[in-house]
Formats: structure tokens, C-alpha cells, sequence
């Protein structure tokens, strides 16, 4: 999040935006609120202030990925973000920071926010199968994340389905096999024409569920 404040730009970290564990860069004089500041000394996360040179450019959201992994998807995770620089996109690291155990409903959520909320055009998880992340993914409104193992499901779920989210299993894939499956996943446009009618139909139900459960929740 980023405030006017008198008459420059600053930036406000929020608890929302404390990894899991390692250090948090930021920039000089950027406001750490009072939760964020008592939740990076709980979790240890060392916030780190650096000059506006020393930090990264903005890259435009599509041109963003968000990229996490817990403790079972780290080792890939830090092998393949310079596969995605190579690529020409800026990475948004969602943790973790190291191969400390790790839930990973909670990077998936990080990653699947930052996509749905427009941040990024993109996101990567991996976890040790997978799968669960996959599942986590798929309860944000607007993420249809993909478990892909091989060039052939990649391809499809970008083709076919326009899925946003690639989730990948560390331990089940080698570096190349997983290297192949990001390449391709991130090549591949979607399809439109017939698929676009069939992804319309997955936005209705999302949006029929949402509106059942607050309905359900207003009654209760």
C-alpha cells in the first residue's frame, strides 16, 4: 500500500505484508504499522530499509508473478525465479524465505491475493505435491490455478481452461521437468473462441456460490 504524505511518496507495510520468516526489504521511511512491526519480531523477519536507488523498479502488474512455495517447494522456488527474470518478469517473492516448515494454504493464499487483486498478471506455488495448493488457490474469487506436471497439461490449462495460478510439485518433479512445465505455461496464450463460453460458465458458478453462502450467512 502506498500514502501521500507530506507531499511525498511513502510507503505503508502492512501485517498483511510480513513473510513467513527471513527479512522484509522496504523503503527508507516507510511506515510499519504497530501490528506488522509486532508480528515480523514474532516471527523474527528482520525489515531491512534501503534508498530509493537500492530498490527494485516497479514492474507493471502484467508483467508480475507471484512466486511461492513452502518448505517442500523452496529449493524449485529459488531455481526458478531466474527462469522468470530471463522470461522479462519481475518477481514477487510470497515466501517462504527458507526451508523451514511451512503451511501452504497460507503462501497460497499470498500468491492467489496478489493475483486476484490485479498485482500480478500471474502466480506460481509449489509445494511438495502440488495439489493442496491447487485446492487453497481455488477458494479466491477469480483464480483458477492449475496443478501441471508435463508440457502437455501446461499448455492445455493456459489454452483451454486460462487458468492464472500454476501450481507445481517440488518433490515430484525434477528442476527440468519443472523448468519445461514454466516455460510452457507462461508461453501459451489463451484460446478464446469456444473455451472463453466454458470459462464464462466457471465465473457463474463462483459468483452463484458467493451470493448462496451470504445469503446463508445473513440468515443464520
Amino acid at each position: 500500500m502506498r500514502l501521500h504524505y507530506n507531499g511525498t511518496l511513502r510507503t505503508v507495510v502492512t501485517a498483511a505484508e510480513i513473510p513467513a520468516s527471513g527479512e522484509l526489504r522496504v523503503a527508507a521511511g516507510a511506515i510499519v504499522t504497530p501490528s506488522a512491526r509486532d508480528l515480523a519480531i514474532e516471527r523474527g523477519v528482520k525489515i531491512v530499509e534501503l534508498a530509493a536507488g537500492q530498490l527494485p523498479a516497479v514492474a507493471p502488474p502484467e508483467k508480475t508473478v507471484a512466486l511461492g512455495a513452502d518448505h517442500g517447494g523452496f529449493q524449485m522456488k529459488e531455481l526458478l525465479k531466474p527462469v522468470l527474470a530471463e522470461l522479462g518478469f519481475a518477481v514477487y517473492d510470497c515466501g517462504v524465505a527458507e526451508e523451514t516448515p511451512a503451511d501452504y494454504p497460507d503462501i497460497a493464499l499470498k500468491v492467489a491475493e496478489m493475483v486476484a487483486g490485479g498485482q500480478a498478471a500471474r502466480g506460481v506455488i509449489i509445494d511438495g505435491a502440488g495439489n493442496g495448493s491447487a485446492m487453497a488457490a481455488n477458494k479466491v474469487p477469480g483464480i483458477r490455478a492449475a496443478l501441471c506436471y508435463d508440457r502437455s497439461t501446461a499448455r492445455s490449462s493456459r489454452e483451454h481452461n486460462d487458468s492464472n495460478v500454476l501450481t507445481l510439485g517440488g518433490r515430484l518433479l525434477t528442476a527440468t521437468q519443472a523448468e519445461e512445465v514454466l516455460r510452457t505455461w507462461m508461453a501459451t496464450p489463451f484460446g478464446g473462441g469456444r473455451h472463453a463460453a466454458r470459462i464464462r460458465k466457471i465465473t457463474e458458478i463462483e459468483k452463484r456460490y458467493a451470493t448462496w453462502t451470504a445469503r446463508n450467512s445473513n440468515n443464520s
